[in-house]
């Protein structure tokens, strides 16, 4: 768990510092793929009944809605390169 959210923000700066638009996307597919793991082992967590209570609630919704952010932006990027590609 520890190990996959904290490579979230690693990963999300190092697109945010990506040298081309093609690196910014696939740096920001990494961050994608790590926000999605942290939410699941999140909801094993929660599964296996090992977290109980409101902040467990406020951390699924929270992992949820920056999965989501992540998956939007991502395919942004590449729709985004698919366009710039079109036009050359």
């Amino acid at each position: 768990m520890i190990r996959s959210s904290t490579s979230v923000a690693a990963n999300y700066r190092a697109a945010c510092r990506g040298r081309t638009s093609p690196d910014f996307a696939n740096k920001l597919g990494v961050v994608e793929e790590e926000a999605d793991e942290s939410l699941f082992w999140l909801e094993m967590l929660r599964d296996a009944k090992l977290v109980s209570g409101e902040k467990r609630n406020t951390l699924l919704k929270e992992a949820d809605e920056l999965t989501a952010i992540f998956t939007a932006s991502h395919k942004t990027a590449k729709a985004n390169l698919r366009y710039r590609k079109s036009k050359i």
